[in-house]
């Protein structure tokens, strides 16, 4: 592959590139010398599970690995304890270490799924900054003024608006920009809200005299709600150790316009060849996709056929829960709470009164109250279905 095929690889779906004169000149020096770039990514553990919106970013570092070159997984135990602010409008809780620790565990599994294990090399910054001394930390201060930090947009608006701003939010972006100093990263990416940070590890290297990092940032995914990015905190996300069986149907659950985002940031389709096919079917083929991508291709071609026996063709899936009745008549609302089929009564009993819940093969459930001397099989939505059993 030529240079300039690598850089339209790389630049595929990046918002900003700084600067591509200096990726071309790293790109060639890499090739002469014969070794592989230092591609760093941060990740700070403060959950447990990663989503589709952090498999942008993965999806990348694995382009970075297959053209030869090493990614550095770094991840944020000491950083986690204070929490990344950018974008946020409040202080973000503090976690124990515990729970850094657990997180962290499950992220380099899960993010082995998409990177290659080979090439990718796991480091942690409490491996520095744990032994730190105070005249090492003060000489990363000394490189970054207040009204600099400031001109970071999230601190100036929660400045203003006498938002609470910690001191430790305030030195965050230090410390991550000095994890590339200590690891001689060549290459640093994050998601569009990263910015700031990556640029303060160009900044801080060229202050410790190595040469700066390349930045490059990425879309943050629009979650399902299409509307705020994909977060767990928000519940708009499909997480990559979701069941094959959900994350097919959340992915069919999307809107035709934030499918065209999935494909663009998700995968490697000509977008102008998926154009040309219906909505729907575009939608079945990016959700067979995804499923594969963590569960196989046997697996997604399973749910694709379960999937259009139930919608297309209307019939109940194979497999649903069951629920043994204690009584010959049952409160609805109370079954379905129980069954976590909703977060709460008032939205069952929304959801009866709306006609959202219906008994299959005879029509809507009129009443909160029902009746159970054989086998009733329940739909409650579009997708979602429960067996009623009678306590004989």
């Amino acid at each position: 592959m030529q240079i300039k095929e690598e850089i339209a690889l790389i630049s595929r779906g990046a918002i900003d590139l700084i600067s591509p004169g200096e990726l071309t000149e790293k790109l060639q020096l890499s090739r002469k010398n014969k070794k592989p770039l230092i591609v760093k990514a941060g990740f700070d553990p403060t959950a447990r599970d990663i989503h589709l919106g952090h498999t942008v970013l993965l999806r990348k570092l694995r382009q970075f690995q297959d053209l030869g070159h090493i990614v550095y997984f770094l991840i944020g135990d000491f950083t986690a304890q204070v929490g990344d602010p950018s974008g946020r409008m409040q202080l973000r809780p503090l976690l124990s270490s515990k729970e850094i620790k657990d997180n962290a565990q499950t992220y380099t599994t899960q993010a082995f799924k998409i990177l290659d294990r080979k090439k990718t090399k796991v480091v942690f910054n409490s491996s520095w900054y744990s032994k730190m001394s105070l005249s090492q930390f003060s000489a990363i201060l000394s490189h970054y003024t207040v009204a600099r930090l400031l001109e970071r947009d999230d601190f100036s608006k929660r400045f203003r608006q006498n938002q609470p701003l910690s001191m430790l939010e305030f030195v965050y972006p230090l410390l991550q920009g000095y994890d590339s100093v200590m690891l001689d990263a060549d290459i640093e990416i994050g998601g569009s809200d990263q910015k700031f940070n990556l640029i303060v590890g160009r900044h801080l290297q060229q202050a410790f005299g190595k040469k700066p990092q390349v930045v490059i940032t990425l879309p943050l995914l629009t979650g399902l709600d299409g509307r705020d990015k994909m977060s767990k905190s928000l519940g708009n996300y499909i997480g990559i150790t979701d069941d094959s069986k959900d994350m097919f149907g959340k992915v069919m659950s999307i809107s035709d316009e934030l499918m065209k985002e999935y494909y663009h940031l998700l995968t490697d389709f000509d977008l102008s060849e998926i154009e040309k096919i219906h909505p729907k079917e575009a939608k079945i083929k990016l959700a067979e996709f995804i499923v594969s991508c963590y569960y196989g291709k046997e697996e997604a071609q399973k749910q694709k056929k379960e999937f259009e026996r139930v919608f297309s063709h209307r019939k109940i899936p194979e497999q649903i829960n069951a629920y043994k009745c204690q009584d010959s008549i049952v409160n609805i609302i109370e079954v379905l709470y129980a069954e976590k089929l909703v977060k709460s009564k008032n939205e069952a009993r929304r959801l009866i009164s709306q006609g959202g819940v219906s008994i299959v093969d005879k029509g809507i459930l009129q009443e909160e109250e029902l009746k159970v001397d054989k086998e009733i099989v329940l739909k409650i939505g579009k997708k979602r279905f429960l067996k009623l059993l009678p306590n004989l």
